[in-house]
């Protein structure tokens, strides 16, 4: 048999003592995906595609491509995104983030809601965002935003009309809304499935139109064609694609999605999403599609992938939130469902929860992207007034946790259709409980495998084993990541706290 056939990719590829490279290892790790970025002087800023979950849009800050800090999400609120019509793998599909004329643009698609593109801006990147103009008439996602010198608005976007398929482009009026030139088609790739994720540049004289293609599975790639004007013509450059890993043992595959940015220094970069799969083929990628860096140089006027540029150590995203008052830390999320419509504040510390389900019926719970290939999480709960879960879950049918109930703690899964009970259900006495689960080697060639289980007296008890790939995408399909958290089974339970921890060592 091949290697490809039957072992793990190979591990992260060390740079010495500076680390790993930053197209190995990824600078957002976990449920980050379709990464959009831009500078301001010294400052980047970059937001990531969402889905189901609210609120919606992670923006990010960085002062050096290496080191993000999560100021926020963009759409926080019901006038900017309703998530109860928004199901698995739906709802806030690719952004793109901008800055002109001192202020910040960021258009996206909401899939479960308005027909067209939304628009957001913004004075100061962390919020808050404007409520959202619509864009009518522009039928697809992955729309760009950029002016030309006249200060002229194009968006260029991934069109879903039958009838006007490929990468599509008009002119807009950002102050009303209105698509000032019937929509066109411009360049659309190689030939290859599923052009997608526009994004044009200006360098110089020339305009070029970067896009991905290959579908954002194991055949993604990003391609490159440079034209005079920003509606085109537009010539591809000889060497497309430029950026891919397919059929290679790269550790990191399903490259694509990327954007450029220029540095302050002249010279350029570039994100990217791809997956870190793991297991026997096809191999399975469980958190995601992840945020990655590399450098660009430019030769004879065409981009040239740098991937060993940067390089830094293996973070820890180990954290303990208890929930003080305030605002939540913006790391907490929910499917299908906003946190205030089920968690508040409680008295002393901590959150109240209640039950809620997501639009499809599915548990809604507060949960937060998993950032590691090896990671356990511990929740602290008081069950005096209710009964409660810890979740671990990728979409609302590919799930597993623990609840805790009437005195009993059990394991359950969903796989597909079936939603079943793992093993023996275990007294417990007493409140608060901590509920736990881990992430370890895989007894099965799989990616992991998930271990569900509660802390007795300071001991962990283990109540059930998940082979992982039953949470992996190459299972479920869908274009999230797993994210784990507490959820209400009945009445009033107190979330008291909650303990992440990553091992960096492998992460």
């Amino acid at each position: 048999m091949t290697t490809t056939e039957t072992e793990t990719a190979p591990g992260p590829r060390s740079t010495g003592d500076r680390g790993v490279a930053t197209s190995v290892h990824p600078v957002v790790p976990g449920f980050h995906p379709d990464p959009t970025v831009c500078r301001v002087g010294d400052d980047y800023y970059l937001a990531n595609s969402s889905f189901e979950y609210a609120p919606a849009v992670p923006l990010w800050h960085s002062r050096d491509l290496l080191t993000w800090r999560l100021l926020g999400n963009v759409l926080d609120r019901p006038e900017q995104f309703a998530p109860g019509a928004a199901g698995a793998s739906k709802g806030v599909y690719a952004p793109t983030l901008r800055h002109h004329d001192g202020r910040f643009w960021l258009i996206t698609t909401d899939v479960s809601g308005p027909v067209g593109q939304i628009v957001v801006h913004a004075e100061d990147p962390a919020g808050p965002w404007s409520d959202p103009l619509v864009v009518p008439g522009l039928h697809g996602i992955d729309p760009d935003l950029a002016w030309d010198e006249d200060g002229t608005c194009y968006v260029t976007y991934c069109s879903t009309d039958p009838g006007l398929p490929g990468i599509c482009q008009a002119r807009v009026d950002l102050a009303t809304g209105a698509v000032l030139t019937a929509p066109r088609r411009l360049w659309s790739g190689t030939g290859l499935a599923f052009p997608e994720a526009p994004h044009l540049y200006r360098r110089g004289a020339t305009w070029y139109l970067m896009i991905a293609e290959g579908g954002t599975e194991r055949g993604h790639a990003v391609s490159i064609a440079r034209g005079e004007r920003p509606d085109g013509p537009f010539e591809p450059a000889p060497g497309n694609p430029f950026l891919s890993h397919r059929s290679t043992t790269h550790p990191v595959q399903n490259t694509g999605h990327a954007d450029l940015v220029e540095n302050a220094d002249g010279t350029w970069a570039m994100v990217y999403l791809g997956v870190r799969p793991r297991g026997v083929t096809p191999m399975f990628h469980v958190n995601g599609r992840e945020t990655f860096l590399a450098g660009v140089d430019w030769v004879d006027g065409w981009p040239v992938v740098d991937e060993l540029r940067y390089v830094r150590p293996l973070p820890d995203h180990s954290f303990t939130d208890a929930f003080p008052d305030g605002p939540l830390h913006p790391r907490w999320v929910s499917p299908g469902a906003a946190p205030d419509a089920f968690a508040a504040p409680r008295p002393g510390g901590g959150l109240d929860l209640r039950p809620a389900a997501t639009a499809a019926g599915a548990p809604a719970a507060l949960t937060t992207r998993v950032l590691d290939h090896d990671w356990s999480v511990e929740v602290d709960l008081d069950l005096d007034e209710g009964g409660a879960a810890l979740l671990v879950r990728l979409d609302d049918h590919h799930w597993c946790e623990v609840r805790v109930s009437r005195g009993r703690a059990h394991a359950v899964v969903r796989i597909g259709p079936v939603e079943a009970p793992l093993g023996d259900p275990v007294p417990v006495a007493g409140t608060p409980v901590t509920l736990g689960a881990r992430s370890v080697a895989s007894a099965t060639s799989g990616p992991d495998d998930l271990l569900l289980g509660l802390v007795v007296a300071g001991a962990w008890h283990e109540l059930a084993r998940v082979d992982g790939r039953y949470l992996s995408t190459e299972v479920a399909g869908g274009f999230t990541g797993r994210t784990v958290g507490a959820r209400a089974l009945d009445g009033r339970v107190g979330l008291l706290a909650t303990r992440y921890r990553s091992h960096p060592a492998t992460a």
